[in-house]
């Protein structure tokens, strides 16, 4: 049981991280990209338009372009993008290197606002060029500091897809490692004068210690409005929140299906799927990544979307998952017409007919063809349906299938669904959760709609051994692995059920508890009178993660997600939430508070703070940003007149854009400050302080004979880089206890004894 469970987990690790880590193809020069199974069965298939097969066949033999995407929700992502076409982008167009001439980058034309872009070169040469090497530092510090994400072109379409408002709860079901994240993250904050958007975001993964590299990836972001979970996505559980003085079952408007699968569409990057490549890894995956999707529906509100996607061009893993899941919806499903969604992109429809073929070359057509003794391997779902008016009403076409060879991308596919009523197993869910509770002993209103079998299908037992909405959806996964403890607990033919009474054993690291502060708490009362917080500060979603002890950080979340925590401590493992806002600083008591601000949080928090605040210029910035501990009267006279009015101790550091003077960054910074008896400084985070700089102008370049501390953290980051495991064990390191310390690892000081010129301690 244990071992195939592992292996379970393993298939769900597959490929996720092979789209999501930008493609920069490098390595691997020893493995001949051939293999004569893999195009036998795709000219076979012939799912690529007539008379393109060679170009196809020569696009995944090139080695992928690199593609960088800007963060879009932040107000300075025009500065970024300034900043890149003006110098970087300029400096580089010209170059000539090792024969190879550089071409200018390019945006990807679908995607919006010019914050996505595209070269020629790989990452091997933009890592290893003494000319590139400003271009290099410039995108691992702006990386580190969330402005910018390396991903891969065809990784960025679901989340566009989805359509996200900032009200939409949603849930990434298999998100590690977390650019997918990044981007639903960034959309929900399309307005950043909102610091709580009253939707969130919940990151699921099967993996536990790729919940951590998946925190770090979204931490990065440093919002509110995030919550990483660690669960089997084929059976996690269905939460409950208050809703209006009522228990209620939390369902999402957005869900991102983006299901772990074979990874054929990631051979110019991920170049060991050439050796390993068999069409039995699709016959294996098919029943998971329907169990996942079937999962996924159940969860998703009326009229809510959902967008499955792979990068594998198997057809098995694709329209098979969406014909299946369309025919057991028996009409609550539809296939939506994204077509217009993404102008530019240029895609493939879905296709209507396909065969089966096992690792030996046998082929199959239908599933009458297949004999018994094969009948745990080959479902009838994954052949196409029989029928032509079904067929026909499921508009198959409307999938999108992403060919390497028509944009220089990876192979994708994606598919778009909208829900237009309950699943037809979950209907009769009133009358379902009567009967457990009068099992139970309970009323119908005590009992937690988790613990109700509101999930089992609406299907009599023999309908299930025959294969029924929830009986056929395990079957066909019979080679992916033992069912989870989740699904064990339901004992009614494997479908996935109500968690079971004991509580769970979870593997992994032990998370530390959040708890929550009640609005009397004696911590925000020096709080409360030190930084002046408004009345409608929201105290209620302040939230520590010890009981017990002095309280060491301070972090926030939304109304909403506390709502959902508070909820559902004991339903789901929780690896971290909220943004850190405050910071004990034990010496600070005896300037009138024992917590100094923390940069990661300052956006969330500062538009309750009302007191110590000093707006600061375009020079003083610079100041602060490049000085250690500069004197009072380094400021220029309006922030010195300020800071002098202040008593010592934390502060924000406020630059405000002038409109009239555009040769100035025109985007608002907010930074930490402290205070001292003669001097003042900024606690901020090195990548981050460096971001700063290249707005205001300043050269920011660490030469490569620097200082011993800094070549550490280059060799760090150029690591992660290098490649995902190396990049999931940096990231792991810190965080095993699931605590972030983003701040501190990144470089942020702490204040030191005031003595002169120095600054009192935390």
């Amino acid at each position: 049981m244990g071992k195939r469970s592992r292996q379970r987990q393993k298939n769900q690790n597959a490929s996720r991280d092979d789209r999501d880590n930008a493609g920069w193809g490098a390595g691997y020069a020893d493995i001949i990209k051939e293999n004569k199974l893999f195009e036998h069965y795709y000219k076979e298939q012939g799912l690529i338009p007539e008379g393109e097969f060679h170009q196809f066949m020569e696009a995944m033999r090139e080695p992928l372009p690199a593609t960088i995407r800007i963060t879009g929700y932040k107000s300075h992502a025009k500065e970024i993008l300034h900043c890149l076409k003006e110098k970087y982008f300029k400096d580089i167009q010209e170059l000539e290197i090792d024969g190879q001439k550089i071409e200018a980058p390019q945006p990807l034309s679908w995607y919006p606002d010019e914050q996505a872009w595209h070269t020629n070169m790989s990452r091997k040469l933009i890592r290893k060029s003494p000319l590139l090497e400003k271009f290099h530092q410039f995108l691992v510090s702006e990386t580190e500091s969330g402005n910018i994400s390396r991903q891969e072109a065809v990784s960025m379409i679901p989340p566009l897809l989805l359509k996200i408002e900032s009200h939409h709860k949603i849930l990434d079901m298999c998100a590690a490692p977390g650019s997918k994240t990044a981007q639903l993250i960034e959309m929900l904050h399309s307005d950043m004068d909102v610091p709580f958007p009253e939707g969130f975001v919940i990151a699921n993964d099967v993996d536990n210690k790729r919940c951590y590299l998946l925190v770090h990836q979204a931490k990065r972001l440093n919002s509110p409005c995030i919550m990483v979970v660690n669960h089997d996505a084929s059976c996690i559980p269905m939460l409950q929140i208050d809703s209006d003085g009522k228990k209620d079952i939390l369902f999402y408007d957005r869900v991102l299906c983006d299901v772990p699968c074979s990874g054929d569409g990631t051979m110019r990057k991920n170049i060991d799927v050439w050796k390993k490549w068999t069409t039995s890894n699709s016959l294996h995956l098919h029943g998971l990544q329907l169990r996942i999707a079937v999962r996924g529906v159940e969860q998703l509100a009326v009229g809510g979307r959902m967008v499955y996607s792979t990068c594998s061009l198997n057809p098995i893993e694709d329209e098979a998952v969406i014909a299946a899941l369309l025919e057991k919806s028996e009409g609550a499903l539809e296939l939506e017409d994204a077509s217009a969604d993404l102008p530019g992109l240029k895609w493939m429809p879905g296709v209507t007919s396909w065969k089966l073929m096992t690792k030996e070359g046998k082929w199959f057509s239908d599933w009458s063809e297949v004999p018994s003794s094969r009948h745990t391997q080959i479902r009838p779902t994954m052949f196409p349906p029989k029928d032509p008016e079904k067929l026909a009403s499921m508009h198959l076409e409307r999938c999108m299938r992403i060919l390497p060879h028509h944009q220089n991308t990876g192979g994708f596919f994606v598919a778009v669904l909208v829900k237009k009523a309950p699943m037809p197993w979950n209907k009769r869910y009133p009358k379902l959760r009567k009967i457990a509770s009068a099992q139970t002993g309970g009323s119908p209103a005590a009992s937690s709609p988790a613990d109700t079998p509101h999930l089992l299908p609406e299907a009599s037992p023999e309908e299930m051994e025959e294969g029924g909405p929830g009986g056929k959806v395990d079957g066909e996964a019979k080679t992916t692995g033992a069912p989870s403890a989740q699904e064990a607990a339901g004992k009614l033919d494997a479908v996935c059920g109500p968690p079971p009474s004991k509580k769970l054993r979870l593997f992994g690291y032990k998370e530390d508890p959040f708890v929550f502060l009640t609005a009397d708490d004696p911590v925000f009362n020096t709080i409360q009178s030190f930084y002046d917080l408004s009345p409608d500060f929201p105290k209620l979603n302040v939230l520590t993660r010890t009981h017990e002890g002095k309280k060491r950080h301070l972090y926030m979340v939304s109304k909403e997600l506390r709502n959902v925590l508070f909820n559902n401590s004991e339903r789901m493992k929780v690896i971290n939430t909220g943004v850190k806002v405050w910071s004990r600083n034990s010496d600070g008591e005896e300037f009138g508070c024992a917590f100094r601000l923390a940069q990661e949080g300052i956006y969330t928090l500062q538009p309750y703070i009302r007191s110590r605040i000093v707006r600061v210029s375009m020079e003083d910035t610079k100041v602060l940003l490049t000085q250690e501990n500069p004197f009072l009267s380094k400021l220029e006279d309006d922030a010195h007149a300020q800071a002098k009015q202040m008593g010592m101790g934390s502060i924000v550091l406020k630059y405000i854009p002038n409109p009239n003077n555009p040769s100035e960054p025109q985007c608002p910074i907010q930074l930490c400050g402290w205070r001292g008896k003669t001097s003042i400084r900024a606690f901020v985070p090195r990548n981050e302080r460096f971001h700063y700089l290249r707005m205001l102008g300043v050269e920011v370049f660490r030469d490569k004979q620097g200082l011993g501390q800094k070549r550490r953290d280059g060799a760090k980051e150029e690591k992660e880089e290098e490649a995902k495991d190396d990049v999931e064990k940096d990231a792991e390191a810190p965080l095993e206890k699931g605590e972030l310390k983003h701040g501190d690892k990144n470089g942020s000081l702490e204040p030191k004894t005031e003595s002169g010129n120095k600054e009192s301690s935390t």
